[in-house]
């Protein structure tokens, strides 16, 4: 199921040196931020494409993104992060080399700005072939709005199902493999994709870890937009987590 790692195989050690990483942005009305994150973006060792999935941006996130050096394609009306995480797989999946290695899916956040250099982290643990997907760990974030109840559901949820508790099981910004991806498609729906993500692959034998990224982004506040956003988090959640048990059970019954 997953990548070997072979330490004494000369062979294997050049084409692991070949590896390449693309770096997949969804992104909706980010055009403060865009331009720096895909800047950023570009200086992480092993980065060979930067590409923003622009989910039906009301303003010129598209352009400011192509102009930063970024791969776009655009999504005419908003479809949600899911589906710009696959839409952008699915075009690096077509700008892979045949016969080559897949390149690696690092997903960030469009408003990193200049910290998503600091996603860097992430690669290794995958690119050694030590981890499936690796999860990056946020310090606090100034002006964060939330009492934890969405991530605590989240968690324990995870923990019940697979037996390994994350400590950000919403963080968004993600390294996987290729492999590791197209075992989890389809996606959940909405704010639900991390949770799934996790327990899909984690309960099939796929290995996560949590590494600390020094990253800063928009939070949610405490105004009735944060606590909007906090209680579409939850029902989504609720929802992959339902959905996955909802599998499990009709998987023991057949």
């Amino acid at each position: 199921m997953r990548r070997a790692k072979s330490a004494s195989s000369q062979a294997d050690e050049k084409e692991l040196s070949r590896q390449r990483v693309a770096v997949v942005i969804p992104a909706k009305d980010e055009a403060r931020r865009i331009a720096a994150t895909v800047r950023s973006a570009k200086a992480i060792p092993h980065v060979d494409l930067v590409l923003v999935v622009d989910d039906g941006s009301e303003d010129n996130t598209q352009d400011i993104a192509r102009e930063a050096g970024a791969v776009v394609v655009r999504h005419s009306h908003n479809r949600g992060k899911a589906s710009a995480m696959e839409t952008g797989a699915a075009v690096v999946a077509m700008r892979d080399a045949r016969g080559k290695l897949p390149r690696l899916l690092l997903f960030i956040d469009g408003d990193l700005a200049e910290t998503a250099v600091n996603t860097a982290p992430l690669v290794d643990p995958v690119f050694n072939g030590e981890a499936d997907m690796s999860i990056a760990l946020l310090p606090p974030q100034p002006g964060a709005g939330g009492h934890g109840f969405v991530v605590g559901a989240a968690r324990k949820a995870i923990a019940s199902m697979t037996g390994w508790t994350p400590v950000q099981p919403l963080s968004g910004m993600r390294c996987m493999t290729r492999e590791a991806f197209e075992a989890a498609t389809p996606l959940a729906r909405g704010w639900g994709v991390e949770t799934g993500l996790t327990i899909d692959l984690v309960s099939r034998g796929y290995v996560a870890v949590e590494v600390p990224c020094d990253l800063k982004h928009r939070p949610s506040g405490k105004d009735w937009k944060g606590t909007m956003h906090r209680a579409s988090q939850f029902r989504d959640v609720q929802l992959a987590i339902a959905a996955r048990r909802l599998r499990k059970r009709s998987t023991a019954d057949v």
